[in-house]
Order: structure tokens, then sequence, then C-alpha cells
């Protein structure tokens, strides 16, 4: 009974680590590393995309701001485009 539990047990042992290695080398091949640095690569494009949006509109109300405080009038006709 013992040697059959042994037996059992190393089979199942040689399963789980057949298993894991297919996924650890499917993890590992050109494809999927490929798709991982894609979806990284998008993620941090998006998060630069939002913080110059946010930038910009804060730099806009800071603008306004400090115009209103100083008492200017904004002209913007007379002014060249900056942009």
């Amino acid at each position: 009974m013992r040697r059959f539990l042994i037996f059992a047990a190393g089979i199942t042992v040689g399963v789980v680590i057949v298993l894991k290695g297919r996924e650890i080398v499917t993890k590992k091949l050109p494809d999927a590393v490929t798709e991982q640095v894609n979806k990284q690569a998008v993620g941090m494009f998006d998060r630069i995309a939002d913080f110059t949006a946010e930038a910009r509109a804060a730099m806009a109300e800071r603008e306004t701001e400090l115009r209103d405080a100083l008492g200017l009038v904004e002209d913007r006709d007379s002014q060249p485009d900056r942009g």
C-alpha cells in the first residue's frame, strides 16, 4: 500500500510539473512577450495622454487666474497662435 501511495504522489507531482512548465514556456514565447509589451505600451501612452490633457487644462486655468489677478484683458485675436 505504501508503494502505491508513493507511486501516486510521484505521478501527481510529475503532472503538476509538466503543466506548470507548459504555462511558463507559453509565457516566455516571443508572441506572448510581444503581446505583454504591447499591452504595457498602450497603457503607458494612455496615461501620458491623460496627463498631458490634465496639464494643459490646469495651465489654461492658472493662466486665466493670473490674468484676472493682474487685471489683464485677454485679447486672443491680437496674440499670435501658440499652438
